[in-house]
């Protein structure tokens, strides 16, 4: 069996939990429970992208909260 990205037609959206951390997921799967799809579908690369400019501080949006009430 062919890994599910190596296909150059597949595609994929974009999720995004409560805690802001983004995730591809195939747009034939069902969207797992507490995340939303915020990009998508589109190829693999379109999808990537909208994640590097979207996703630029790794910490959950908890710890970056909890930061910013010190």
């Amino acid at each position: 069996m062919a890994n599910m990205g190596s296909d150059p037609e597949s595609r994929f959206v974009v999720v995004v939990n409560d805690e802001g951390q983004h995730a591809l997921w195939s747009e034939h799967s069902t969207v797992p429970k507490g995340w939303t799809v915020q990009f998508g579908p589109e190829g693999k690369p379109a999808c990537l992208e909208y994640v590097k400019q979207n996703w630029v501080d790794m910490r959950p949006r908890s710890l970056v909260e909890a930061g910013s009430s010190h």
